[in-house]
């Protein structure tokens, strides 16, 4: 679940940034009108680009999911949360990425499709600032977070981090785009995500100068030149988040000489997949072929804060 309008209900969030505004403009201390600028637009950046779910939502505890809580940490020392769900005879090992507006514990659905139809192990992760991971989210922080499941997984199934299916809604495409074109994938596999994030924002607040003001750009489209591997990327044709034509920008800029674009008829931005997407990614991952090793090793298990247990959590 993803960008922007996927709640509306943030936009009447924004004013909340006028106390803010009028807590720097009369502190004691000046501050520069650039930097109250600055400061109020990253935070109407923050709120509509990252408007992380309370833990509070969601089921943590899945009975239909067979799933292992694991911590590990990104490169600068974050503490990520994530759930290994293991295939008991897999052909694809897969690491899921989530749209902004979800955490791990609403996203068993998805998981356990991707388990079920594709026969596949599959590690879905908290970025930093989601769910029971640390930290503030970030773009740059986001692909740390990303690269670092994507070398927990290999190391966790005795493969290379090469060989794994990357999977990314929407705002997870984009995170994903960016771990495949910086160290490669079996497969890219994206669903209803953006060319850049600030062409999305645009599209959504037309009056806001977005361009000028966002830093966590998200340039899916140049990073997507330099991935040469298999891609499926599937959208919905009335998305009202991020039109069908963003998302073929990312699909014409891919070089890749194995991709297929798939259009989910009728559906919306957060509406589910339907039984014929999941059908046809598991053609494309048939024909571009698996490497599973049967090496498994037993998970990564840090101690978990007690600060960041669900039913502790503020929301």
């Amino acid at each position: 679940m993803t960008h922007f309008t996927e709640y509306p209900t943030y936009l009447a969030e924004i004013p909340s940034v006028l106390p803010i505004h009028e807590s720097i403009c009369f502190a004691p201390r000046p501050y520069p009108p650039e930097e109250v600028t600055s400061q109020v637009f990253r935070y109407i950046e923050r709120s509509l680009v990252y408007p992380a779910p309370s833990v509070k939502r969601g089921d943590w505890e899945p009975r239909w999911i067979d799933k292992q809580d694991v911590w590990f940490n990104s490169a600068d020392g974050t503490q990520l949360h994530g759930w290994f769900v293991p295939h008991p005879n897999p052909k694809h090992v897969v690491l899921y990425a989530h749209g902004n507006n979800e955490h791990v514990g609403l996203a068993q659905n998805a998981v356990l499709r991707l388990q079920s139809t594709l026969s596949a192990t599959v590690l879905v992760f908290d970025y930093r600032g989601y769910g029971l991971s640390a930290g503030k989210p970030t773009e740059r922080g986001l692909i740390e977070d990303a690269l670092s499941a994507q070398q927990w997984l290999a190391e966790r199934t005795g493969l290379l981090a090469n060989d794994i299916v990357l999977v990314g809604r929407s705002l997870g495409g984009g995170v994903l785009t960016a771990v495949a074109a910086e160290r490669g994938a079996r497969a890219l596999v994206v669903d209803a995500t953006f060319s850049r994030m600030v062409d999305a924002a645009r599209y959504n607040y037309p009056w806001l100068p977005v361009r000028l003001f966002m830093r966590d750009r998200y340039d899916s489209v140049a990073r997507i030149e330099q991935y040469h591997g298999p891609f499926f990327q599937s959208h919905r044709t009335i998305d009202e988040v991020v039109p069908i034509e963003l998302a073929k920008q990312l699909f014409d800029r891919c070089p890749s000489q194995q991709k297929q674009f798939y259009e989910i008829a009728e559906r919306r931005h957060n509406e589910p997949p339907t039984p014929e997407y999941y059908s046809q990614l598991a053609a494309f991952l048939s024909r571009v072929g698996s490497r599973v090793s049967p090496v498994v090793r037993d998970p990564i298990v840090l101690p978990v804060p007690a600060a960041m247990m669900p039913h502790q959590a503020a929301s």
